[in-house]
């Protein structure tokens, strides 16, 4: 069943399980609020098991482009077009969430986004590939980010 992610009554529907799920939502409706204020989309999420493809997209650029394979359970995906790019989000119980961004004309943006909830460690797959930087957010408190280009097409 989907859920509408309410940035203004960030909610731990779906998230339950995670040990970060309160800092989870906060970043899931960071998300939320920049696609509602930027292109006037609703950010709608599914739970992982309901959307196997998006899952499977993902899984296939990480392996793909960096040999990344997450040890952590997926919980939730969304996958969305916004402003000619292709979105498609996984949020982990763990507290990370990946996001990839593809632009859908040659030539466009082509991206994949890592974000660690605060209070998460760095999962032991990306620790030695990347650095995270820091920002800060009302909603979810001290993210910690970082980032690859995707070369392939997908």
């Amino acid at each position: 069943m989907s859920y509408a992610v309410d940035f203004k009554n960030v909610s731990t529907v779906g998230l339950e399980s995670s040990p970060v799920a309160e800092a989870l939502a906060g970043l899931r409706a960071n998300e939320a609020r920049y696609f509602k204020n930027k292109y006037d989309h609703e950010f709608t999420v599914l739970p992982a098991d309901e959307a196997p493809d998006v899952l499977g997209l993902v899984n296939r650029i990480l392996s793909e482009e960096r040999d990344i394979v997450i040890g952590s359970r997926p919980l939730e995906v969304t996958s969305f077009e916004a402003g000619g790019i292709r979105m498609m989000y996984v949020f982990y119980e763990s507290g990370l969430s990946i996001n990839v961004m593809y632009g859908i004309e040659d030539g466009g943006k082509r991206a994949v986004g890592f974000k660690l909830s605060e209070g998460m460690d760095v999962p032991e797959e990306l620790a030695s590939k990347f650095k995270f930087a820091r920002q800060k957010s009302k909603l979810a408190g001290e993210i910690r980010g970082s980032f690859f280009v995707i070369k392939g097409e997908y």
